[in-house]
């Protein structure tokens, strides 16, 4: 007779012992887990700091974490699992209750907001709410700010007021950063400073509003849960007696004031768990504060920091790209990702002669790996900003490969694009009702009803734009004389599409400054269509390849395959964080661009632009180009030569090879 051997394993945390009989489990967590992930599963007794590098199977750590504390015996509705969306507290709780039994379901699980809605809600008279406060979306926000903004007699006409967004996203980065008010006004929108006293009473004017009428927006329902979590009322000891295990997602991604949130729920059993990534803090433009992963250590005592450092995604040659690139990085924790699956080829840094060029090599190389057998939908193009794709989304339509984006806007779907492109199309033909009625309400002064007797007119015949204007036509229409000008101007045969673009920018820019608050976000977008431009002759081409179809139209009309979503994916790298796929490109790896200039005056901004490029580098699994043009567009200086990326300078040749790109292939 075999004697089954009984496995203990002793633990010794925090003051307190375990002994765990781990032959009951259902799950052989030791060998279904590396070291580093059976360390931190198995953690129970305080605080720990998760530093989970890029694919080191962080979501399946936490999913066996929460398995194997249910099969401890521990009570579901004790274990508190925070994340940063809906789709992946409910992926997390489903791969659990999949791995172990439906016991996993019933943890604590779900977002910051959720939660505190739910917290709210329930202890509504501790807080000092209503049970049926009305929670207010983004849009719902937006409306009330309006409504105060122009009942409150803000606007006035001599200078543009901040619009409704503008206000939200100022109030909003204000509640969830330790910047105040007028030091977001002054940093992001300076042309505004001169209303300042206003939109802080605007600011006042809403939050009693919301008072008033039982309402919370999101940063509220934080806000609340924050300061009910440190009232030392008898409810919160109560909800925080309750939370024994804490564990939060993506804790890179917090702001301060759900790292304070975190430090309040754990406050009784002092049982907190967070996981994350200091390497892939990217988000601060939304609030996030990098900061909070680097001094977990300080917010609990005995903090135990455990890395996951293992990659099951990448090739080592990948991975070393990425290592150098994090190496240089100011603050971080010190880790070093590894794989076991091979070497792999290095990856590839290429220069090219000129931004259309770098489009073209990118359309050839994704025809080449498509008859190799890679599939569209495992390549991905990433860019630092959205503009930086215009020209390749040209180029891919061009030759019919079907690609979606994510993240910012399509080229033609922009604003500020589009009222360019509509002077294009007034050239091209005069009697473009929309082009000109879209431009015409860009004036001040010119509302729907002058717009449409200046119409009349043009449709009679009364106003040619091919006629140099008559003074009756001045006198009559005198806000919009100077555009009668330009457009007869334009319209002359002698001037290329580049020239034309030139003028046009010259007269829009004043229109443009006047028409968006963030202007000076979107300039580089005009100066990245002047680049597109330079590659036509003619501006009948030109619109005719601005003329396609939305992305998502194109791709349901193209056979088949569109409906197994057979498409390359362009997207920011915001937006890629957290995917990956077999072959990777980064397009505009350009001081300038990737840095982004406005990023460059600022330690922290110039390493989180760093942590934006290890983030795009750790998205490939098999193949990763890096390009640049070597020649860029640029409004005052004109065409001009670049410089790569600073983070490039960093690598070697052992690390990854460089080619020049000169000429067509």
């Amino acid at each position: 007779m075999i004697e089954n051997k009984i496995q203990f394993k002793k633990i010794s945390l925090a003051g307190t012992s375990r002994i765990i009989d781990e032959s009951r489990f259902k799950i052989n967590y030791r060998e279904v887990l590396n070291n580093s992930q059976y360390e931190a599963v198995s953690s129970i007794d305080g605080a720990y700091l998760l530093i989970a590098g890029a694919g080191t199977g962080k979501t399946r750590t936490l999913v066996y974490r929460v398995a194997r504390l249910i099969e401890m015996g521990f009570d579901p509705n004790s274990i508190l699992l925070l994340t940063f969306t809906r789709k992946a507290a409910n992926e997390m709780l489903k791969r659990a209750s999949l791995l172990l039994d439906d016991r996993c379901s019933k943890i604590r699980g779900g977002t910051f907001h959720s939660f505190a809605n739910l917290i709210l809600r329930k202890y509504h008279k501790a807080v000092g709410l209503d049970s049926n406060f009305t929670i207010l979306d983004q849009g719902d926000s937006e409306d009330v700010i309006n409504l105060i903004r122009s009942k409150s007699k803000f606007i006035s006409n001599e200078k543009r007021f901040p619009n409704k967004q503008t206000l939200a996203k100022v109030y909003s980065l204000s509640v969830n950063t330790r910047k105040t008010i007028p030091e977001i006004i002054e940093l992001d929108y300076p042309h505004f400073l001169t209303y300042l006293d206003e939109i802080l009473k605007v600011f006042k004017i809403y939050n009693d509003y919301k008072k008033r009428n039982n309402l919370l927006d999101y940063d509220d329902l934080l806000i609340y849960l924050r300061d009910f979590l440190f009232s030392e009322s008898a409810a919160a000891r109560s909800l925080t007696s309750e939370i024994r295990f804490l564990m939060v997602d993506e804790y890179q991604d917090t702001n301060y004031i759900q790292a304070e949130i975190v430090k309040g729920l754990a406050s009784y059993h002092k049982n907190v768990m967070v996981v994350g990534d200091d390497s892939q803090s990217i988000y601060s433009f939304r609030g996030a504060d990098f900061y909070n992963i680097i001094e977990f250590p300080k917010l609990f005592e005995n903090v135990k920091i455990i890395k996951l450092e293992e990659n099951y995604r990448s090739y080592q040659s990948i991975l070393d790209l990425a290592n150098r690139i994090n190496k240089s990085a100011l603050f971080k924790f010190e880790k070093n990702l590894y794989s076991k699956r091979g070497s792999g080829n290095l990856p590839q840094i290429i220069a090219t002669v000129t931004e259309n060029l770098q489009s073209k090599f990118i359309v050839e190389k994704i025809l080449e790996l498509r008859e190799e057998g890679v599939k569209l939908q495992d390549i991905a193009v990433l860019f630092r900003s959205s503009f930086h794709s215009f020209d390749l989304e040209l180029e891919l339509s061009k030759a019919n490969i079907p690609f979606q984006k994510f993240g910012g806007m399509k080229f033609i779907e922009s604003a500020h694009i589009k009222d360019v492109v509509a002077f294009l199309r007034i050239i091209e033909n005069p009697k473009d009702v929309i082009s000109w009625y879209r431009i015409l309400l860009l004036h001040e002064g010119i509302g729907p009803k002058t717009a449409q007797r200046i119409l009349d007119d043009i449709a009679a015949g009364k106003l040619n734009s091919k006629q140099e204007p008559q003074e009756k036509i001045k006198s009559k229409y005198e806000k919009v004389a100077p555009l009668f000008y330009l457009i007869y101007e334009i319209s002359k045969p002698k001037y290329l599409p580049s020239e034309i673009l030139k003028k046009v920018l010259y007269y829009y820019d004043e229109l443009f400054k006047a028409n968006y608050d963030d202007w000076n976000k979107r300039q580089k977008d005009l100066d990245i269509f002047q680049n597109i431009v330079e590659n036509y002759k003619d501006i009948e081409t030109l619109l005719s390849d601005l003329a396609i179809e939305p992305i998502i139209e194109s791709v349901v009309d193209i056979e088949p395959e569109s409906k197994e979503n057979e498409f390359v994916t362009l997207s920011t790298i915001h937006s890629a964080k957290g995917l990956e796929w077999h072959t990777v490109f980064i397009i505009h790896a350009v001081e300038g661009y990737f840095p982004s200039s406005r990023n460059a005056e600022k330690i922290e901004q110039i390493e989180e632009e760093r942590r934006l490029m290890y983030v795009a580098v750790t998205r490939a699994k098999n193949n990763l180009f890096i390009l640049y043009p070597m020649n860029l567009f640029d409004r005052e200086a004109g065409r001009t030569f670049s410089k790569p990326s600073r983070f490039l300078s960093e690598l070697t040749s052992d690390i990854a090879e460089g080619f020049l790109l000169e000429s067509d292939f």
